[in-house]
């Protein structure tokens, strides 16, 4: 086996996804640890302390303890490159981290242990089974009081509509959490806290060994016993087809603060996870190893170094091997270019790269090219990757600016963070972009346009709250928008590619147009 072909099997990208404060972003830093990229967890919990969550570089998100961005992660791991995408767990982020999801080959699910399956979880699980990509499942906080393991899977069973099959299994949980068994191995993991560090102690004991009751205790073991006879008896068993199409998911069960049960998920996990798969371009296959190399653009950050000013864009390798001085082609700019100072992310810390490979993640400058969807391959080709649709916006605000002197750092601003995909924009027909409309999936995200105007952009603006809910765009590209036939409280709009929508106050308002407009076609979506 050549050098490049193993170098692509042995890539594995994936997606954390949770509800908040199930604690995905400790998962994330403690899967770190074990790869030896970091040497100390910081408690994601510690707001008031120096100490946050190494995936959590925004300022907004130290200071509230929450992910609103995604992160990127590369760190290896026995004979695996690992890439972990970190995502939002916050519900007002959810297209964030569907974008995210694009990028991951496979997502690990975090539940807690005491609450089961929450609501977003159970939007992120949807989206997952859009890409029809494999889902694991970690059940964290097996250190406190936690739900019964069997109704655990019970719940994600009916509310996810997903089989299980635990892979591990939890003894005891709270103060009575004594570890995990290996189903598999038929042994017992015994494992004492550490206070985060990466080596913990840990007691391997065979199911039949005489220690066992001294070990756990003799409640606990007679309740093991029964639990496995059950499992065997009863449960699903692993069928890596039906997990490759999120048919069924395998369950391990574990603590995240206190390292119970990681490194087995991390060893068991890339055991049953894929290389690279190939992607769909123009309708056709791009074999990871057999086309020469193409990505797209999943993800655009602005001011990630505020010195600096610097605008990043994402991309996921879908085939081939990246040179730093290679020349590629960009599809949608329609012009050949080299990617300016390729480099991969942790967190805030930055590495230029000479070279990556399918499966990887790079970030590449982007002087303001870039547009998320966008495709780049080898020079010679011409295909395009299938589209990131553009969520449509719930909530809307006007935005104005205080100090009409500083309309030139205003337009940057808001129109690079829309570039990001955090904020859509649109402008009243005909006007100018002294005021704004800003749309967004969740209202968590008109604070952080306020917060990163003042901070990054020194711009103060007042924002007005609008009584529009749902927000259409118009496909028919020749009809006239100033003659059609709207009820009162409907405005028209357009974005700043000069595409024309519609806003609406109620699904009635909705109606009336189409009624009222018989050639009129409207779309919930639109494209990046």
């Amino acid at each position: 086996m050549t050098d490049f072909v193993n170098q692509i099997n042995k890539r594995r990208t994936f997606a954390i996804i949770s509800h908040p404060d199930a604690g995905k972003t400790t998962l994330t830093e403690k899967l770190l640890l074990y790869g030896g990229a970091i040497q100390l967890a910081g408690s994601v919990k510690g707001k008031k302390t120096a100490k946050h969550a190494v995936s959590d570089w925004m300022e907004i998100e130290k200071q509230r303890g929450i992910s609103v961005t995604s992160s990127v992660m590369q760190f290896n791991y026995n004979d695996y490159c690992i890439n972990i995408l970190d995502t939002p767990g916050h519900q007002d982020f959810s297209e964030d981290t569907y974008r995210t999801l694009m990028a991951a080959d496979s997502a690990v699910m975090v539940i807690d242990a005491s609450k089961g399956v929450e609501n977003q979880t159970k939007k992120l699980f949807k989206v997952c089974l859009l890409r029809d990509i494999p889902i694991f499942t970690f059940i964290n906080k097996m250190d406190r009081d936690a739900k019964n393991p069997f109704d655990l899977l019970e719940d994600i069973e009916e509310v996810l509509g997903i089989k299980t099959c635990p892979i591990n299994w939890p003894i005891g949980s709270g103060k009575e959490f004594k570890g995990v068994y290996d189903r598999g191995k038929d042994e017992i993991i015994a494992f004492t806290a550490n206070n985060g560090q990466r080596e913990v102690e840990a007691d391997i004991i065979k199911l039949n060994s005489p220690n066992l009751r001294d070990k756990i205790g003799n409640d606990l073991a007679d309740t093991l016993m029964d639990d496995i006879e059950l499992l065997d008896g009863a449960g699903d068993e692993l069928n890596l087809d039906d997990v490759r199409h999120g048919r069924l998911t395998p369950v391990f069960f574990g603590s995240a603060l206190t390292n119970f049960g990681v490194e087995p998920f991390l060893e068991e996990f890339l055991k049953m996870t894929t290389p690279p798969l190939p992607r769909i371009a123009d309708g056709k296959e791009i074999d990871p190893i057999n086309t020469p190399f193409s990505a797209f653009v999943f993800k655009i950050q602005a001011n990630m170094n505020k010195a600096h000013r610097d605008r990043i864009a994402f991309m996921r390798i879908c085939s081939g091997k990246f040179d730093k001085n290679m020349e590629v082609y960009h599809i949608q700019g329609d012009k050949k270019m080299r990617l300016s100072q390729p480099q991969q992310i942790m967190a805030q810390e930055r590495e230029v790269i000479d070279e990556a490979y399918a499966g990887d993640i790079i970030g590449v400058f982007d002087p303001g090219i870039f547009s998320i969807g966008d495709t780049i391959c080898s020079v010679g080709d011409k295909f395009v990757f299938s589209g990131i649709p553009t969520f449509a916006p719930e909530h809307f605000s006007m935005i104005r600016l205080k100090d009409t002197m500083k309309r030139k750092q205003f337009v940057k601003g808001i129109s690079q963070i829309a570039q990001e995909g955090a904020i859509q924009i649109f402008q009243t027909l005909g006007g100018g972009m002294e005021e704004v409309i800003v749309g967004v999936v969740g209202t968590l995200q008109f604070d952080v346009l306020l917060y990163r105007l003042k901070n990054e952009y020194n711009v103060d603006v007042i924002m007005e709250g609008l009584p529009y809910e749902y927000i259409r765009w118009i496909e028919n590209a020749d009809i006239d928008v100033k003659k059609l036939s709207l009820a009162s409280d409907t405005k028209r709009i357009q974005d700043l590619k000069g595409n024309k929508l519609l806003l609406f106050t109620s699904e009635w308002s909705i109606n009336w147009a189409l009624e009222h407009n018989k050639e009129l076609k409207l779309s919930e979506f639109g494209k990046n």
